[in-house]
């Protein structure tokens, strides 16, 4: 009888994550509770940096964000996202907030902005590379992109909904990790890639605005806080929760 390994490691990962009871999205980290999720990313400055400007979220999600801001001073807010759910949810959620004047949520958006937002994206984009491209085109002079994003690839939760266990995502074969997350996606992937994941560290997002439009303003690998004694160069991929930094055009 041939063994099939990738069979074999889902069921183990199945196992583990219904014993664990994790596996599963489960909504915003704790850290948010209460608190401004962009203010945490991003700080408290974000408020001053997106005051009377017109912004665009990159990545929008269900509009919490661009709400947030829309209530905090932005003269118009664009939203944009490829999840026709999310969007009509943005919408709904402006609407109730008071904001939907000053808030429009598309797919696509093709004018000048002054300023662009993106949060827990960079992990998930097809082609990095791309995007900032993109967003470097979509800038008005004197603009700049506030990104954050996270878990890293390397970091014992990097693997987002793989990451049953610190480090399961490395230390289980991708196909053993893509047929288990099938157990309860039906989307039909057969990579992490494909299932939205592109394994982004923070050497490569380097890299990749390296070799974009853009220059590093400002960048920085925020530690986990219980391994910030242990973070530095060396270490970085795997003590770091958040990346975050602000671009600007060469």
């Amino acid at each position: 009888m041939t063994l099939n390994t990738a069979s074999i490691g889902a069921s183990v990962l199945g196992a583990i994550a219904k014993h664990k009871n994790t596996g599963l999205p489960d909504g915003e980290p704790p850290a948010y509770a209460n608190r401004s999720k962009l203010e945490v990313l991003l700080g408290p400055e974000i408020w001053a940096e997106v005051a009377g400007r017109e912004v665009l979220d990159f990545g929008c999600g269900p509009g919490i964000e661009a709400v947030a801001m829309a209530k905090r001073g932005v003269a118009h807010v664009i939203g944009i996202d490829i999840r026709q759910k999310w969007l009509q949810e943005a919408r709904v959620r402006a609407e109730q907030g008071g904001v939907a004047d000053r808030c429009e949520f598309h797919t696509t958006w093709s004018k000048p902005v002054d300023l662009i937002v993106c949060v827990d994206c960079f992990e998930h984009f097809a082609d990095p590379a791309a995007i900032l491209t993109q967003m470097h085109q979509l800038l008005r002079p004197g603009g700049k992109v506030l990104v954050s994003f996270g878990p890293p690839w390397r970091h014992p939760l990097g693997g987002h909904v793989y990451s049953v266990f610190p480090f399961a995502h490395l230390v289980f074969p991708e196909s053993s990790l893509v047929q288990w997350r099938s157990t309860f996606k039906t989307d039909g992937a057969r990579t992490i890639e494909e299932s939205g994941l592109n394994k982004m560290t923070v050497k490569r997002f380097e890299r990749v605005v390296a070799a974009s439009p853009f220059k590093f303003e400002r960048f920085e690998a925020v530690p986990i806080s219980r391994l910030r004694p242990f973070a530095g160069r060396s270490t970085r991929e795997i003590t770091t929760s958040v990346v975050r930094g602000r671009l600007v055009p060469r």
